[in-house]
């Protein structure tokens, strides 16, 4: 089992989930998943700042080698970060027991379940 991953986790405003992306394979990433969700916003905050801040969010999940991961958040935070229109944020955590991933030797050694 492969444990030199990292999940980079980036939620942005609805429809902006394409700047995640691309952003993401300038940096080496190969692809990522696209959950929709609703974020719940502090009302005080909202007049305080300003903005209208719109509830439906979406979050990409986009697993990445340990190696590439800074890069990839600084990709992602430069093209669809808070001074974006997809005013995303990014973090990542680490990914522990990765399989599944081609060039993964472990699964190669298992012989075949029947």
């Amino acid at each position: 089992m492969n444990e030199n991953y990292e999940v980079v986790i980036c939620i942005v405003n609805h429809g902006f989930t394409d700047l995640v992306m691309e952003a993401a394979k300038a940096a080496g990433a190969r692809g990522g998943t696209v959950i929709n969700g609703r974020g719940t916003g502090n009302k005080d905050a909202e007049t305080f700042f300003g903005v209208t801040v719109t509830p439906d969010k979406e979050m990409v999940m986009i697993l990445v080698p340990k190696a590439i991961r800074d890069d990839v958040l600084s990709a992602v935070n430069k093209g669809a970060g808070m001074n974006t229109k997809g005013m995303g944020i990014a973090f990542s955590i680490p990914a522990s027991n990765v399989v599944g991933i081609g060039g993964d030797d472990e699964e190669k050694k298992k012989p075949a379940e029947k």
